[in-house]
């Protein structure tokens, strides 16, 4: 440990403070947990204090103010160490209740039809009303059916194909033709998938692992069947 003494004085008053250079004094200045802030702010007063001119001393509004001051950053820190510490378990408590949906379908964007045997799974969520719906099933880029869902309703809606005659061995697509009294209606295809596992991302959101997807944010989840 290396120690560096200074000593100042008036009319024989003298006063010394010790800098020390140290691993532990290291770790203490990269903390930023409140009590080590205040700790170190009251050391930094009491050297000031005693190294002040003690012909222009520090006056009690000066001290009053730098106190204010320290309490304000100690309150600010202890917040956020709370904010914290609720956040990891906000988060810890949506693992636990997400595990509850491992092996379960949800519909999340895509246009890949769910084979269930003979028949193909799908969803759409309408931005409008619409008189006249369409599906156009595809494997690979060869149109080979369109399947009239007739008029629905703002929202989501379910279909179910027969996928008897479709081609095996590849994966099926499908598109959505939805119209309305004003034209064409916006219209976003949903895929059906299953949750293999829950986990987090990099900044601590929960993700869904799907059979198919992979890691899909839980926020581009559109339902739970």
């Amino acid at each position: 440990m290396t120690t560096t003494s200074a000593t100042s004085g008036i009319a024989g008053n003298t006063s010394s403070y010790n800098i020390s250079s140290s691993a532990d004094s290291s770790d203490s200045l990269t903390s930023t947990s409140s009590s080590d802030i205040q700790d170190r702010f009251l050391k930094l007063l009491v050297a000031q204090m005693n190294n002040q001119d003690p012909m222009n001393p520090m006056d009690n509004a000066q001290m009053t103010t730098q106190i204010a001051q320290i309490n304000t950053v100690t309150g600010i820190q202890t917040l956020n160490d709370t904010v914290k510490s609720m956040a990891a378990q906000a988060s810890a408590s949506q693992m636990l209740q997400a595990g509850s949906m491992v092996g379960r379908n949800v519909l999340t964007e895509g246009n890949t039809l769910a084979i269930d045997g003979t028949t193909a799974v799908g969803a759409v969520d309408l931005a409008s009303d619409a008189t006249d719906v369409k599906v156009q099933v595809s494997s690979g880029s060869q149109l080979i059916d369109t399947v009239d869902l007739g008029a629905l309703k703002t929202g989501q809606h379910g279909f179910s194909l027969d996928a008897s005659g479709y081609p095996t061995g590849s994966a099926l697509t499908f598109k959505i033709v939805a119209t309305g009294a004003q034209g064409a209606v916006t219209s976003t295809a949903l895929t059906r998938d299953t949750v293999d596992a829950v986990g987090t991302d990099s900044t601590g959101a929960l993700t869904l692992n799907l059979q198919n997807a992979g890691t899909t944010p839980y926020k581009q989840i559109h339902s739970v069947l």
